[in-house]
């Protein structure tokens, strides 16, 4: 064979060399972008289920988008705290509570009769504000319609005492029994004058349930890391380990000589 022809079929099996391998390498990117784009694909999906999972955990906050009526004689920035005592108190407690708490029922078995006597005897005034944790974290309905039947007892004067009701006969955390209007109905019965046309009128249409949301959102952003979120004059006093009933009635005391 002639060095000519030789030459000719080493160039012909170099070039076959050359196009053998580019072909590879356009294979191995076809393969990474089958992989890469299956990839994207299960991420994408990952994360449609990740929002999917975040806002299950979340209060539905679909009835914010709604009518925001406040309850009579509500107080404070946007009319979100109501008020129990005189506003001529000089000192002011401000509690932030969920109906469905098991801590926040704790705080109202220790502190309530003190708190009664406080403020009735014109020293002490408690702002209530009512949130919606439990439901977010439990699942279920029963905070928000706790809270909107507790602000229709504040329409019609009887706040306090149907406030401490739903409290006397909170269910287990894990029961969603307060979600059921004609439950908060009949506890309604347990306040003398309560049990009104309007006011069963007010818990079934739930028309406090924007202002209820609205005092939720207010709770997210206040920063608050649980219920209840107990402040004396502006002071976080529950995570006070020392706090006790006896401890609040003489720094209320203390604060009136002032």
């Amino acid at each position: 064979m002639s060095e000519k022809n030789r030459e000719g079929k080493r160039t012909a099996r170099e070039k076959l060399a050359v196009e053998r391998e580019k072909q590879k390498s356009a294979d191995k990117r076809r393969r990474a972008l089958i992989v890469g784009g299956a990839i994207v694909a299960v991420l994408g999906l990952a994360a449609v289920i990740g929002v999917i999972a975040a806002n299950a955990g979340k209060d539905d906050d679909s009835e914010a988008s709604g009518p925001v009526v406040a309850p009579s004689g509500a107080q404070g920035k946007d009319s979100l705290a109501i008020p129990v005592g005189k506003d001529s108190a000089k000192s002011t407690l401000t509690v932030w509570e969920d109906f469905r708490c098991p801590a926040c029922k704790s705080f109202e078995t220790a502190y309530r009769p003190v708190i009664h006597e406080l403020t009735n005897a014109g020293e002490l005034k408690v702002e209530y504000h009512l949130v919606t944790l439990i439901d977010g974290n439990m699942r279920g309905t029963g905070s928000r319609n706790a809270a909107n039947a507790a602000a229709c007892a504040q329409d019609a004067g009887k706040f306090p005492a149907y406030h401490d009701v739903l409290f006397d006969n909170q269910p287990p955390e894990a029961d969603d029994a307060f979600a059921d209007n004609a439950k908060l109905i009949e506890l309604a019965g347990k306040v003398d004058g309560l049990d009104t046309p309007a006011f069963r009128t007010c818990v079934e249409k739930g028309t406090h349930n924007g202002w209820v949301a609205k005092s939720h959102q207010a709770f997210n952003k206040g920063g608050f890391s649980g219920t209840p979120t107990v402040l004396f004059d502006g002071e976080n006093i529950y995570q006070d380990r020392t706090m006790t009933p006896a401890k609040l009635k003489q720094m209320v005391q203390e604060a009136n000589k002032e």
